[in-house]
């Protein structure tokens, strides 16, 4: 039933696509495009942190809230249901709120409408002229839908971007296995709470890096120059965590935050900057279209990444007296 349900999110959650090229059609100014994509991954970002925290804080209520919630109530019997009701109620608002989005690409499509009845109405003393023209367009438009997949400055991205999700979704899984698992095989001890409140402090973090430094950086070096920087600086940031582990008390709490809001600020930008990539290899009318090749393949890679991410770190946990990279060591490296 858990495998099921699963399926049925993904496969019915094909919102960020569109969601994508949108955000990029709403934008009138070209220098805006990067940021306008960056607050849309920013908002992917704090939900992917935010959403975990909130299973956290609310899965298991009576054991957790006794003053609140007893364990004989709907909740105490289903410990998991008041996080799945709280998600899928805030859907359905953003559900509702999305019947008052404008919609953009009409307004181009009546625009072109008017430059074809000036054209026809010049080319009138030939129907069959301009009849061939039409069938032109058409065929000229369908070649252009094919030459998506020949399209190598947008495949090439869309292949960095899928392998970058995999190692993401990976880490996202390493990354709480890690903090609750306990001191002596290289972890945390934390429980389900405190990863709770890491998550919701890098969460923070990244809103306000994205809100108010990260259009400041594009206008000085551009996004895909801080994609770039940023993706060579995640790798010492992915491979302190085993690191951080030896620390205790407030040093561990600071670190740790630091390292946490550090390593989701680069993924975003790394993310923002392959985003811009992808949008500007192709036409307004194949952005939505290459966004979803793009999100169908992240969505492939990200599926192994859970199970890549699990089976890893169960290896990595049974080589804690290795001599190269013991225990978590490993992981983080194969990570980078």
């Amino acid at each position: 039933m858990a495998l099921t349900t699963r399926f049925l999110l993904g496969s019915l959650n094909g919102a960020l696509g569109p969601i994508r090229a949108y955000a990029s059609e709403v934008i009138s100014r070209p220098e805006h495009q990067a940021l306008a994509l960056s607050l849309v991954s920013l908002a992917r970002g704090i939900g992917l942190i935010i959403g975990p925290a909130i299973g956290g804080f609310l899965a298991m209520p009576a054991e957790k809230y006794p003053d609140l919630i007893s364990k004989d109530s709907l909740f105490g019997r289903f410990p998991y249901l008041l996080p799945c009701l709280s998600i899928s109620m805030l859907g359905l608002v953003v559900l509702v709120a999305c019947f008052w989005l404008p919609e953009t690409l009409h307004r181009n499509h009546g625009n072109n409408g008017g430059d074809d009845s000036y054209e026809a109405l010049e080319a009138s003393s030939n129907i069959d002229n301009t009849e061939a023209d039409l069938l032109g367009d058409g065929r000229s438009h369908l070649a252009s839908k094919k030459s998506l997949w020949k399209n190598w400055p947008l495949m090439s991205s869309i292949i960095v971007y899928c392998i970058f999700s995999l190692n993401d979704m990976a880490y996202t899984e390493i990354f709480s296995l890690w903090a609750v698992s306990p001191r002596k095989l290289g972890g945390l001890s934390f429980s389900t709470d405190d990863v709770g409140v890491v998550l919701a402090i890098s969460g923070a973090g990244l809103f306000t890096f994205q809100t108010l430094l990260y259009s400041r950086a594009v206008r000085l070096v551009g996004p895909l120059v801080i994609s770039r920087i940023t993706a060579v600086l995640t790798i010492p940031v992915q491979q302190s965590f085993p690191f951080i582990a030896m620390l205790s008390g407030i040093s561990l709490s600071i670190v740790l935050n630091i390292a946490s809001i550090l390593k989701n600020v680069f993924s975003v930008c790394i993310v923002t900057g392959l985003i811009v990539l992808q949008n500007n290899a192709v036409d307004q009318h194949q952005r939505a279209a290459a966004n979803g090749i793009a999100m169908t393949g992240m969505s492939i890679f990200k599926a192994f990444g859970p199970a890549m991410g699990g089976t890893l770190f169960s290896w990595a946990e049974k080589r804690q007296g290795a001599s190269f990279l013991p225990g978590s060591q490993m992981i983080f490296f194969i990570l980078n």
